[in-house]
């Protein structure tokens, strides 16, 4: 039936996530960043949200991880329902949008800091030292 075709477009128009290539694109000056590569990046984000903006997810310690890098409430953003330290000084409802621009700065400071991307258990168990070349593969980055 025809409505079924219309249904997909606009769940597609309202889907959060973001392609592998698309997200490559937005994360290319990433590139080396602190010794990461930007398959690092890609990996990250794809075991973390499966490259979804608006995800959203309670960890078992009682936190909560937001957006396409799951940005975690207890030390990086701020919301209404637990105090933070909020190094990032950013609201974390502000990492469920489309525009990752924050998501990326505060990524950015979690890996400034000594744990770098092991902050991300999906990346280390995943993605670290591992061959990521397949992550850019025909992204044209």
């Amino acid at each position: 039936p025809p409505h079924l075709l219309t249904d997909f477009l606009i769940f597609i128009c309202l889907s959060s996530a973001l392609g592998r290539c698309q997200l490559a694109q937005l994360l290319q000056e990433l590139d080396g960043y602190r010794g990461y590569s930007l398959a690092d990046w890609l990996c990250m984000a794809f075991y973390e949200s499966n490259f979804d903006t608006a995800a959203k997810s309670v960890n078992a310690d009682g936190s909560t991880s937001f957006g396409i890098f799951q940005i975690n409430n207890r030390l990086w953003c701020t919301d209404e329902r637990s105090p933070s330290e909020n190094l990032c000084r950013v609201a974390c409802t502000d990492l469920l949008t489309s525009d990752i621009t924050d998501d990326i700065i505060c990524a950015k400071k979690i890996v400034r800091h000594p744990q770098g991307m092991d902050a991300w258990e999906d990346w280390a168990m995943h993605c670290k030292e591992r061959d990521l070349s397949e992550w850019v593969e025909g992204c044209d980055v």
